[in-house]
């Protein structure tokens, strides 16, 4: 088969290098992917977001099978022209995908459909929004409705940070017209993990759980990011409490979509909080994370091509996924400066000697070659992942990979898969089975 992948970024490197693994991947192209993604598939100077330029270059091809990374080409409508076009695709339509690019939708569908999620008013003005906010008095979390590059949400933590919040949004329009709309939702309280499933819009099959790092300190201080590392499995996230994300929340999310004429085919990406009350929706995501797809896939043992193409034909239910038992964890290297203004072109040494040892993999993220030289191109640089028998043997390696790396300003946090020695408990389940063929 022939593959396109489009992105250029660490999920993007790691879905290159699981679909390589493939027999039936003959050739693979990645448009616009980075150094570290050329090593296994031919990269092609196509931006994300060039849809005609994507579906042209899929046509003259006679590309097989398209995978789709980032959220920006799904809200543009992506599969949708690729499906007009008679053309096979990972990802849901436009229609689907709003259930990541709009917090209101997402939020009124789960209303709608009584899945567990924070309680949340919609505002379109700031002056009712302010009145809100006064009379709540406690914490909220501030969304804007559309994509914002991952800085749409403020927690803030009194009445006052809440109203500069809202003014910042709805008066000042600092983040445009993705915030014509916010929700101003009850904070949760809990352990927040990730959990992903592939679905053809009928069968669902859960992958192994996970859990990112969004601060970009240790012991989750400082601002958020895109992402600092991840770990798989999440042992806060026991079998009986996934069976009941299953139960109560994935499948009546795949069913109201399909419900609503909304058909969803690809990755569902649920961000959760495990409160004391049980899990509860905090987002959407209409395709693989990043981190944590580097965790999810360095585990799969089955062919990620075949996943895929049964995907996209409706025959999920007669693929059996399997899972490495291993443990892995990933550690983000990061430019000087993130989250905020951060340095580029910083010459990178090291990556050979990270990835001589075994079971260890470097996935590049924002990277580029300047003059045969590989230097930083990006906030989030490289992801150190590796798998071990347990916590204590995937940290170690991983670290010992990170020490061999070296380029001007790197940062990194020293605390990744220590929730996962350490163990979690005292979140609740209210019990049951799910039948995960959906």
């Amino acid at each position: 088969m022939k593959i396109l992948v489009i992105g250029s970024g660490g999920r993007e490197h790691a879905l290159v290098w699981k679909l390589a693994q493939s027999p039936r991947a003959e050739t693979l192209y990645c448009a616009p992917g980075n150094p570290g993604i050329a090593r296994r598939a031919r990269c092609v100077p196509i931006k994300a977001g060039d849809l005609s330029g994507l579906l042209d270059f899929a046509k003259s091809e006679a590309i097989d099978l398209t995978v789709v990374g980032p959220e920006g080409p799904l809200t543009m409508g992506i599969a949708d022209r690729f499906r007009e076009a008679g053309l096979r695709i990972v990802g849901p339509s436009r229609s689907a995908a709003e259930i990541e690019f709009s917090k209101v939708f997402s939020k009124s569908f789960m209303q709608r459909h009584r899945i567990p999620t924070a309680h949340a008013r919609i505002f379109h003005e700031a002056e009712p929004a302010i009145q809100y906010a006064k009379d709540h008095g406690g914490p909220l979390v501030v969304k804007v409705d559309g994509l914002a590059a991952g800085k749409g949400v403020i927690i803030a933590q009194d009445e006052t940070e809440a109203v500069q919040a809202i003014d910042l949004i709805l008066r000042r329009k600092t983040f445009g017209e993705a915030g014509n709309q916010i929700l101003l939702e009850d904070r949760l309280e809990g352990e927040e993990v990730s959990f992903l499933v592939f679905t053809d819009g009928k069968t669902v099959v859960p992958m192994v759980t996970s859990q990112d790092h969004k601060r970009v300190f240790d012991q989750d201080q400082g601002p958020n990011t895109g992402g600092m590392g991840a770990y798989s499995p999440a042992p806060v996230l026991s079998e009986i409490l996934q069976e009941q994300v299953l139960r109560e929340i994935v499948r009546p999310t795949i069913d109201g979509l399909a419900r609503e004429g909304r058909l969803f085919q690809g990755i569902l990406y649920t961000g959760l909080m495990l409160t004391q009350n049980g899990p509860k929706v905090l987002e959407y995501n209409a395709r693989f994370g990043d981190p944590e797809t580097q965790v999810i896939l360095t585990r799969l043992d089955s062919d990620l091509v075949e996943i895929f193409d049964a995907l996209t034909v409706g025959t999920l239910n007669r693929i059996r996924v399997r899972w490495s038992p291993n443990v892995s964890v990933c550690v983000v290297l990061t430019a000087k400066g993130y989250p905020a203004t951060y340095e580029s072109g910083q010459p990178i040494t090291g990556i050979e000697q990270a990835e001589a040892k075994n079971d260890v993999v470097v996935f590049h993220a924002g990277t580029v070659l300047r003059d045969g030289e590989l230097v930083t191109a990006g906030g989030r640089v490289l992801g150190v992942t590796a798998n071990g028998r347990d916590f204590q043997q995937a940290r170690d390696l991983a670290y010992e990979a990170v020490s061999r790396i070296r380029f001007a300003g790197m940062h990194c946090r020293m605390d990744i898969g220590l929730k996962g020695i350490q163990g979690l408990k005292g979140i609740k389940a209210t019990g049951g089975r799910h039948d995960v063929a959906g």
